[in-house]
């Protein structure tokens, strides 16, 4: 209906910008702490390329061209905006945990996944020797000789034998 478009239109935008690919949060995390910053370092960082991701987050308002580099080609520099903070509830860009932090809080969670880790490792080993301990009590059969086998049905009677 005509008269709902506009706000049928609205609430898609909105639920569009909302949405961010795990591409778009590395990209935007690399952005936030390194800008102003080329797309070309970006894609050094990230090691792939980037066009599409830096397309959406441009169009969601999460970055902005905030100039070219003195460098050869004057490529375009990429910073964040302030929908960015926004949509991340920060006030001021200084308002970002330092990288010293985001290592403390990973390295707790690191240390309890690698420990995860080692356990499934640990079980997986053990479960291979009950595997291998299994089969070693198992009674050996030879593997069937074919030759053997023509030899040992020829001795056998035929019908044609038996008349």
């Amino acid at each position: 209906m005509p008269e709902y478009a506009e706000w049928l239109g609205k609430l898609y935008k909105e639920q569009g910008r909302r949405k961010l690919s795990q591409s778009g949060v590395e990209t935007l995390a690399i952005v936030a702490y390194k800008q102003p910053i080329t797309k070309a370092e970006v894609e050094k960082i990230r090691g792939v390329n980037c066009d599409y991701v830096l397309k959406a987050l441009l169009e969601k308002e999460l970055l902005a061209i905030t100039g070219r580099a003195e460098s050869v080609g004057r490529p375009l520099l990429y910073g964040t905006t302030r929908e960015f903070l926004k949509h991340f509830g920060l006030n001021d860009i200084t308002d970002l945990p330092r990288p010293r932090e985001i290592e403390e809080i990973l390295g707790e969670s690191q240390f309890e996944t690698e420990r995860r880790m080692l356990e499934a490792q640990a079980g997986a080993e053990q479960a291979r020797k009950d595997q291998e301990d299994f089969k070693s009590r198992l009674p050996h059969i030879p593997k069937r000789n074919r030759n053997l086998t023509k030899k040992a049905l020829k001795s056998f009677p035929t019908r044609e034998h038996m008349k």
